[in-house]
C-alpha cells in the first residue's frame, strides 16, 4: 500500500523498514526452495552449481533426473518406450508406486479425516457441548505433540492391536491386516495413522467456518418442515463446504508430507514418496531426488493456491468481503 501524501519523514523512513524486512523474511523462507528447483536440472550428479550452469551453458541442464523418477527400479529401462515400457514403468519403477502409495493412503486418509473431523467440529461448535475446550484440546494434540510421540505410540499400539484370524472378525479382517493379524505393516494401519494426523486440521478449518455461521438458516428451515439430515446436506454443508475442502486439502497435505510416521509403522509394502526420499538419502544419494523435491514444491504451490480460492469464495457467500 503507498504511503500518504502527507506521510512525515519518520512514517516514510518506518515503511521502507518495514518492507525490508519483509523481503529479507520472504528471501530467508524461499531460498532453499529456490536453490533446489535449479539443481534438479543439473547434468551432473552433483548436488552443487557447476561452472556450466553459473554460466547458462545448455549443456548443463538436463532432464535426467526427471527420467530417472520412470526407470529407476525397472526390468528394462534401456527398451523401447512403447506400451509395454509404460507397463515396465507403472509395475516395477520405485518413485512411481512410491507416488501411487502416497495418492491411495492420501485419499483414503483424506476422506476419514474430513469425516470425523466434520463431525467433530459440528458437535464442538454447539454452546451446550459439555467440556468443550477440553476435548478440543484432545482431538488436536496430534499437532502439538511432537510428531516422533505420536508414531512412536502407534507403533506400540498397532503392533499390539491384533485380532485373532480363526474368529469371524479376523477372517472378514484378513486382506487389510499383517501375516499376524495386526494393523503394524498394513495400509490400514498407515492410512488410519495420516488420519489421525490430518483430523486437527480439518477440525480448526471447519471450526474457523461454523463461528460465523447464522444458526437461524438452519431454524428456518426446520420451521418449515425439514427433518435434520436435509437440513444439514441443503443449508449447512454448502455454506461450509469450503472449510469442509480447505480441511481436506491440509490433510492430504499432511499425509503426502508425512515421513517420520511411515517409517515408524508401514513396511517394505507401503513406501511413500517422502519415505523413499528417506531411503535415497541414505543409501543413495541422487539428485533425482532434487527433481522429487521440485515436483512437490509445484504440487503444494497448485494446493495452497486452492485453499486460497476457497478462503476468498468462503468468505464472499459469508458476506465478510464484497463479491
Amino acid at each position: 500500500m503507498a504511503l500518504p501524501t502527507y506521510a512525515s519523514p519518520l512514517e516514510r523512513i518506518w515503511h521502507w523498514t518495514y518492507i525490508a524486512l519483509c523481503v529479507a523474511i520472504f528471501t530467508f523462507l524461499i531460498a532453499p526452495i529456490l536453490v533446489v528447483i535449479p539443481l534438479s536440472f543439473n547434468a551432473e550428479p552433483y548436488f552443487t552449481f557447476t561452472a556450466k550452469m553459473r554460466s547458462f551453458d545448455p549443456d548443463g541442464y538436463s532432464l535426467r533426473w526427471y527420467d530417472t523418477l520412470l526407470t529407476f527400479g525397472m526390468a528394462r529401462p534401456d527398451a523401447p518406450r512403447d506400451a509395454a515400457w509404460w507397463a515396465d514403468v507403472w509395475a516395477n519403477a520405485r518413485w512411481i508406486n512410491a507416488a501411487k502409495n502416497s495418492v491411495i493412503i492420501g485419499i483414503f486418509s483424506t476422506i476419514l479425516a474430513t469425516v470425523l473431523g466434520t463431525l467433530a467440529a459440528l458437535g464442538l461448535s454447539r454452546p451446550e457441548m459439555p467440556f468443550r475446550r477440553m476435548i478440543m484440546a484432545m482431538l488436536i494434540s496430534p499437532m502439538i505433540v511432537p510428531i516422533i510421540i505420536t508414531a512412536t505410540g502407534m507403533f506400540f499400539f498397532y503392533s499390539s492391536a491384533c485380532v485373532d484370524s480363526t474368529t469371524t472378525l479376523g477372517r472378514w479382517l484378513a486382506p487389510v491386516l499383517s501375516n499376524n493379524g495386526c494393523l503394524a505393516n498394513t495400509y490400514l494401519g498407515v492410512i488410519l495413522a495420516h488420519a489421525t494426523l490430518g483430523i486437527p486440521f480439518v477440525i480448526i478449518t471447519v471450526t474457523a467456518t461454523l463461528i460465523g455461521f447464522d444458526q437461524s438458516l438452519n431454524r428456518a428451515a426446520s420451521s418449515l418442515g425439514a427433518n435434520p439430515r436435509r437440513v444439514f446436506f441443503k443449508v449447512t454443508m454448502p455454506l461450509i463446504l469450503p472449510g469442509v475442502i480447505s480441511g481436506a486439502l491440509f490433510a492430504f497435505v499432511t499425509s503426502f508430507d508425512e515421513v517420520v510416521a511411515v517409517l515408524f509403522i508401514a513396511g517394505p509394502d507401503q513406501q511413500t514418496i517422502p519415505r523413499q526420499m528417506w531411503n535415497g538419502i541414505r543409501e543413495q544419494i541422487s539428485p533425482a531426488i532434487l527433481a522429487v523435491a521440485t515436483l512437490l514444491v509445484v504440487f503444494s504451490i497448485l494446493l495452497l493456491t486452492t485453499v486460497e480460492l476457497l478462503r476468498r469464495r468462503s468468505e464472499r457467500l459469508r458476506g465478510l468481503s464484497p463479491a
